[in-house]
């Protein structure tokens, strides 16, 4: 399939910029050996090993459990989101990681994904059902060991929506997000040549941090509408 060709194209140059530091592998597909877990490991009831990532991630930055989740979650759900959203602006053709078959481990990258097999979709209908079948049991129960808002984690899953197509390839991330709809629909506002967050990702809660150029305390404060002047006499 030339679409697939294509997009492991992309996704290689991504990784040779980054130096080979990506969250997906760039062929999409492994065979996985023993350094690989299964990603529906994750939404296995205690939730055990989903708040080892999450406790994990709050150690390493010094956090709290709920921002360790927050910032786990703009990892994972930015690179299970990249290759679909880069496939539907190359040629509609939306790459899809299903939970069973999707694997990841920790990387340099925070973690990398890849999946025994990939099914194709077509358009942001595509996006929005792998959407619901593979991240949100895991926004679920993150926000319930964790106790963050599911809308701070959806708004992760919507910036991996914008980032891919204003720093890799382009294309119109608000239409993309209109069409997948709710819950990334409303979360994302453009300026100028880039984007806000209408939700916080939470890194800004560290000490000592700068917020993320998208942060949504930069966006500027919309001016209420002028009253109306007083008739003279």
């Amino acid at each position: 399939m030339r679409g697939f060709a294509v997009l492991t194209e992309v996704l290689q140059r991504v990784a040779d910029a980054r130096g080979g530091i990506l969250g997906v592998e760039p062929g999409l597909v492994i065979e996985p050996d023993e350094s690989w877990t299964p990603a529906a490991e994750l939404v296995r009831e205690p939730y055990t090993l989903l708040a080892e990532l999450a406790d994990e991630t709050a150690a390493r930055w010094n956090a709290p459990r709920h921002v360790g989740a927050a910032l786990f979650w703009k990892t994972y759900g930015y690179w299970h989101t990249l290759p679909m959203v880069l496939g539907w602006a190359l040629d509609g053709k939306v790459p899809l990681m299903r939970l069973p078959d999707t694997y990841f481990k920790v990387s340099a990258a925070g973690v990398t994904l890849a999946a025994t097999r990939v099914s194709w979709g077509s358009g942001a209908g595509a996006i929005g059902e792998a959407l619901a079948e593979s991240q949100a049991p895991l926004v679920r129960a993150l926000g319930s060991l964790a106790k963050v808002g599911e809308r701070t984690l959806w708004g992760s899953t919507a910036e991996a929506v914008a980032h891919p197509l204003t720093s890799i390839v382009e294309g119109d991330y608000m239409r993309l997000l209109k069409e997948i709809g709710p819950p990334v629909d409303g979360l994302i506002e453009p300026a100028d040549d880039g984007y806000f967050r209408r939700t916080c990702c939470l890194w800004i809660s560290l000490p000592d941090v700068e917020p993320c150029g998208s942060c949504c305390v930069l966006r500027p404060q919309s001016r209420p509408p002028a009253r109306p002047a007083r008739p003279t006499a």
